[in-house]
Formats: structure tokens, C-alpha cells, sequence
């Protein structure tokens, strides 16, 4: 009896523990189908370059996020964003490449049905390139420190919420992608699914990796996240 008592309460604890487990630590992945009108100015080393305007294709992001209940330590995301642009009525290969990678670190200010709002840093990581020509070709491969804000306001019952995302440079007071817009979650026994769609503006203005730089890509998105 008392083995049986021993294995029963050890079994007992063992399941509250994975159960506690489960709902403080959580993995985030998602995607983005994102559609951008992308225009802007380029020079290279001060000399070649213009106007541009690009060809408005589709585009993508993807994301992962880990959340974690260690104090002090920060939750973390990646999320990769591919921007690739042809030139309209310019040589067969000008293309501007802003496709970037944001690490971030964050943390959970507020977490509930109505309000949650996530504060952080990021650090945005160029790996792009922009050619003005068949010849003239410059990479893009800087990277710019942000601050990082998340904040989603939701309506109790009905899986509605709003949400905004802004990420602005800190040394680079011109380099900010943000993004707006609606979203509906769905909760499953083991899996949350969020919908949502809204406007997303990226903008690059740097002076770095030999390019003088102001390019901006903005428009409309539609995605899915899901919450283990």
C-alpha cells in the first residue's frame, strides 16, 4: 500500500510539473505572405545611382519565438524577412536585395486577455545587396541596434484583437520597420492558432557598406502563427 501511495503521489507530481512546464514555457512560429510597393534612392560611393522604382512581387517573412518563465532573462525571437526587388524599365539585373534578419530580445510587460504589451531590443541584420546595373553591384551586410515594442489589444471571448509591432533604430535614427493591423486567435487543446493581416512599412536609410542608401518597402501582409 504505501509503495502504491509513493507511486501514485510521485505520478501525481510528476504531472503538475510537466502541466506548470507546459504553460510557462511556449515556442511561437509563424509566417507572413506580404505584398510591398519598395522605391527609394541609392548611390554608390557617393558617384552612381538615382531613383528607383521596383516591381511590386510578393514577399515573405518567417518567425520563431521561445518564451521562458528564467527571471531576469531576456525571451527570445528570430524572424527573417526576404525582400527582393526588380528594377522597373532598368537593366536586366538592377534589383534591390533588403532581405534582413532581426534577433530580439524581449520581455512580457503585461499578459492577459485584454492587454499584453512585450518590450525589448533587436539587432537588424542586413544581407542584401543593391545593383544599379549589370556591373555595378554593392552588398548590403550591416546591421543597425533597435528598440523593440509589441502590443496587442484583444476582445475577451470573441478571439478578436489589434495589434501593432515597432522596431525603430537606435543608431540609426532612420532605419524603423513596424506593422499594424487585426488578427483572430483560435485556442485548441494543444495548439493556439492566430490569423491576422494588416500594413507593414520597412524603412532603410543608412549610409553603410559603401552604399548611401534610402529605400522604403510598405504594404499590405496576411499570416498565420501558432502557439505550442
Amino acid at each position: 500500500m504505501k509503495k502504491t501511495l509513493l507511486a501514485t503521489t510521485l505520478l501525481a507530481a510528476l504531472t503538475a510539473t510537466s502541466a506548470q512546464a507546459s504553460t510557462l514555457i511556449g515556442l511561437k512560429v509563424g509566417g507572413d505572405y506580404w505584398q510591398p510597393d519598395t522605391k527609394g534612392q541609392v548611390s554608390f560611393d557617393g558617384n552612381t545611382g538615382g531613383s528607383y522604382d521596383y516591381d511590386s512581387s510578393a514577399q515573405g517573412s518567417l518567425w520563431v519565438a521561445l518564451e521562458h518563465p528564467i527571471p531576469l532573462v531576456p525571451n527570445v525571437m528570430i524572424r527573417e524577412t526576404r525582400i527582393s526587388e526588380k528594377v522597373n524599365n532598368g537593366a536586366e539585373n538592377a534589383r534591390a536585395n533588403l532581405s534582413n534578419t532581426d534577433f530580439i530580445g524581449y520581455y512580457e510587460i503585461l499578459d492577459n486577455d485584454l492587454v499584453s504589451l512585450d518590450l525589448g531590443a533587436a539587432y537588424k541584420l542586413m544581407h542584401g545587396s543593391h545593383s544599379a546595373t549589370d556591373v555595378i553591384k554593392q552588398d548590403l551586410d550591416d546591421g543597425t541596434f533597435m528598440g523593440y515594442a509589441d502590443a496587442k489589444v484583444g476582445v475577451p471571448g470573441l478571439g478578436l484583437f489589434g495589434f501593432a509591432t515597432v522596431m525603430t533604430g537606435i543608431d540609426e535614427s532612420k532605419v524603423y520597420d513596424y506593422s499594424i493591423g487585426l488578427g483572430w486567435q483560435f485556442e485548441g487543446m494543444a495548439l493556439d492558432y492566430r490569423l491576422r493581416a494588416g500594413y507593414r512599412d520597412f524603412n532603410y536609410d543608412a549610409n553603410n557598406s559603401g552604399i548611401n542608401a534610402d529605400l522604403s518597402s510598405k504594404g499590405y501582409f496576411a499570416g498565420v502563427e501558432i502557439a505550442f
